[in-house]
């Protein structure tokens, strides 16, 4: 690996072409740097939230997609400054809690959040049924369908004398009809999308609540939030509970301690059995916003005795025992699976590596949320019935002879025999998804593609040559995009493709094999070195390192420069690459202001100027939102250069480039229209969106930079990757490869973090996701 010292880049540095940059030795103008310094936080290192959250006291659930890297032990405890509820989110749901609704009697129209949130209460009502099912008797036959239904009727019909055994033999095969292409449906103009804010509780709820609170001495904005969370008895659960009030995002221990001592005196103490189960369940919710479906038992205890619990034993058996949290074991098949409330001290010496006394390997108990579990569970299983239920014997092999490269070719043969296929492959590599879905089609097979971002579908149905044949995924669980649902509930068509499969999260994931029929093909389809998912679960990876499924290495290589480098990054090596286009561009900084005026620098001259990609094309990406040089900062900057102005409409002005946060882990870049009584009008590519006032704050930013878990699954023609000296601890190898991958055309990289570029990159990426699907899909045997 050729190391690269401060000044030595990839591409050529941007002090050996004026042509790209201005002369990189000038000095900053003091009011460019005071402008990059605005908002300061102290750190650009992004703090677990990717939509801001953390940084303000703002709730991931509400504002955005939830950052799975960075999250330091720093943020366990909260300032108390978070309590007060006083960010955005706090706001946008007390204002929320005020809003009345009208005497219309039209049906409401609901949001996306409220449609994710329903179809997550669907699946859990799945999940349950389907338990009962397996736990009671099956009458023989039952659950047969097809030839093997046909024939178990046939052999009681001949057994019972009703007919002969002679006239099942000797009859003609049925024939079975050709699907054809169903046509397309009329192309409809798009109505704009009304985002509608979440209904406040009852007003004598929370002035209940409130009373509480006071007594307390907690702040009153957070009555609204926790009569939204508790329900309407949220009062007298917080006054017979005071740890309840944990549950609510943005509060911590020792904020939720203070609030027990002021109502129950000296009645309560560290060991506090209601204390320790809402601890328990903290840590757990803290886990998932890291990406965590469970967590060791150990790490658990040990997390309990840092805040004063001094049997941590005995308040995690508590804990299990009131189902705050389900216990899990993985160990030796054969052996005893004890009693729930022992199982954590059996997890005790297996967290200390050591083995069994007859030599087999230690049992390791963990600790998960049910949502999870059940989640985990639905999708294993779900998998293992797409794999066992695909018809096996399917012949495309017409259609693998005209694939536009091998790679495609092994891709539709794979998937004609298997009902799930993992693909794996760079951006180059989307073209063979496309392939598979336009070949599906041409087979009369109801084909479907199903991607993480807009922009991600937009590319697709390029790729395609059908915009019927691609939707983003979020689209199609909740209805909005796609074919619709069949007379059973299942997505109507016969081979779905999830490319982004990265960035498909635990409860998508067991939403998404719900929601597909027996004998629907699954093909999995993503990069395994980008950012993972915003939510909980590593599905992708899971699914690949289980070997539940044939998997498709593509053998495209991404073209060009940019894609020399991101392939290089990809195995550990930071590479000089030739540019002889200025594909690639190092700009060397001192420190993070002037890392603020050169971005803007190059956003707004250079690039348009020497590459021909104007500003509205050019995307930055940083580490972090807080910082000097984080998203806020530089955002701040680029207003004031690209689209000056007041800010009168919530801070935001037409013209601005945004970024709509509709449900949490989902992106939507657009640019502001207008405002007027219904709320922020904005376009996001194409599509219309109105935003009311009271959830403006909450759920829309400003775009011009954003952080790499933002702009996973999205490209631009240009991007300019920022690194401020304050960076280096939230670099690694998959956030490298990430940013640097967002870019087509143009790659500038504002460079101030000296080795701790190559030494990130050349750093393994550990697993850095506790779960348990893996550990399913190997028991099932998919």
């Amino acid at each position: 690996m050729t190391a690269l010292p401060r000044g030595e880049s990839p591409g050529p540095s941007a002090t050996d072409d004026d042509g790209v940059v201005a002369d990189a030795t000038a000095p900053s103008p003091a009011e460019e740097a005071a402008a990059g310094t605005a908002e300061a936080t102290g750190g650009a290192t992004d703090d677990g939230t990717d939509d801001e959250a953390a940084d303000d006291g703002e709730t991931a659930a509400a504002t955005g997609a939830t950052d799975t890297e960075g999250t330091d032990e720093a943020s366990a405890g909260p300032d108390p400054a978070d309590a007060t509820g006083e960010g955005p989110d706090g706001d946008a749901a007390a204002g929320s809690a005020g809003s009345a609704e009208g005497d219309t009697p039209a049906a409401p129209v609901l949001s996306e959040a409220e449609v994710e949130l329903a179809a997550q209460r669907e699946l859990l009502e799945r999940i349950e049924k389907r338990k009962a099912e397996k736990d009671g008797p099956i009458p023989a036959g039952t659950k047969l369908s097809g030839p093997a239904a046909d024939l178990l009727a046939a052999v009681r019909a001949v057994e019972s004398g009703e007919k002969p055994g002679a006239a099942f033999f000797d009859s003609p095969a049925p024939a079975v009809p050709r699907r054809t292409v169903p046509a397309p449906p009329p192309v409809r103009e798009r109505a704009p999308e009304s985002v509608r804010a979440p209904q406040g509780a009852a007003p004598e709820a929370v002035a209940a609540v409130a009373a509480v609170l006071a007594a307390g001495g907690a702040p009153e904005s957070l009555a609204a939030p926790a009569a939204g969370t508790l329900g309407a008895q949220a009062a007298d659960t917080l006054r017979e509970d005071p740890w309840q009030l944990l549950s609510l995002p943005g509060v911590g221990p020792d904020q939720a301690d203070g609030f027990a001592r002021a109502l129950l005196g000296d009645g309560c103490g560290p060991d506090d059995e209601r204390r320790t189960a809402a601890l328990v369940g903290w840590l757990l919710e803290r886990a998932a916003l890291q990406g965590h479906t469970a967590l060791d038992a150990a790490e658990v205890r040990a997390a309990l005795a840092g805040r004063s619990v001094t049997d941590p034993d005995a308040a995690v058996q508590h804990a299990v025992a009131e189902g705050v949290v389900l216990v899990f074991q993985d160990g030796p098949e054969d052996e005893e699976t004890e009693e729930p409330a022992e199982a954590p001290d059996a997890g005790a010496d297996a967290g200390e590596g050591e083995e069994t006394g007859d030599g087999r390997e230690p049992v390791q108990v963990f600790l998960g949320l049910d949502r999870y579990a059940l989640a985990e569970e639905s999708l294993a299983d779900g998998l293992a019935r797409l794999v066992n239920a695909c018809e096996k014997d399917a012949d495309w092999s017409q259609a693998a002879a005209s694939a536009p490269s091998p790679s495609a070719a092994e891709l539709i043969r794979t998937a004609a025999a298997h009902g799930l296929v993992a693909h794996t492959g760079g951006e180059a590599a989307r073209a063979e998804p496309a392939a598979l879905i336009a070949a599906a089609s041409g087979l009369g097979l109801r084909a479907l593609g199903a991607t993480h971002s807009v922009d991600g579908r937009q590319r697709l149905a390029e790729a395609v040559g059908d915009p019927s044949a691609a939707v983003t995924l979020a689209g199609l669980l909740s209805g909005a995009e796609g074919p619709g649902r069949d007379e059973e509930g299942a997505v109507a068509v016969d081979l779905l493709v999830v490319l982004d499969a990265p960035q498909v999260d635990v409860e998508t994931g067991a939403m998404l094999v719900e929601a597909l029929a027996d004998g629907t093909r699954l093909v999995l389809s993503g990069d395994p070195g980008v950012l993972g998912s915003a939510g909980a679960g590593r599905v992708f990876a899971d699914v690949l390192a289980a070997r539940a499924c044939p998997q498709i290495v593509s053998r495209t290589p991404d073209p060009g420069p940019i894609g020399e480098l991101v392939s290089g990054i990809g195995i550990g090596e930071l590479n000089h690459v030739a540019a002889p286009g200025k594909e690639v561009v190092i700009v060397p900084v001192r420190d993070a202001g002037e890392a603020v005026h050169r971005t803007v620098q190059l956003v707004a001259d250079s690039v348009p100027r020497a590459i021909g990609v104007p500003s509205s094309d050019t995307q930055v990406i940083t580490v972090g939102h807080g910082g000097s040089a984080g998203t806020r900062a530089l955002n701040e900057a680029l207003k004031q250069r690209l689209n000056p102005g007041p800010g009168r409409f919530g801070g935001f002005d037409p013209g601005d480039r945004i970024a709509h946060v509709p449900a949490p882990g989902r992106t939507m870049p657009g640019v502001v229209v207008s405002a007027d009584a219904e709320g922020l009008h904005l376009d996001c590519a194409g599509t219309p969106v109105v935003v009311p006032q009271e959830r403006v704050e909450a759920s829309v930013r400003h775009a011009w930079a954003l952080s790499a878990h933002q702009a996973a699954g999205m490209r631009w023609p240009a991007v300019v990757v920022v690194l401020p000296g304050d960076a280096a601890q939230g670099l690694s190898r998959p956030w490298v490869y990430t940013a640097f991958g967002r870019g087509e055309r143009h790659l500038s990289v504002v460079h101030g973090v000296d080795q701790a570029l190559p030494r990130a990159v050349a750093q393994s990426p550990a697993q850095d996701r506790t779960t348990r699907l893996r550990t399913l899909l190997e028991a099932s045997g998919g």
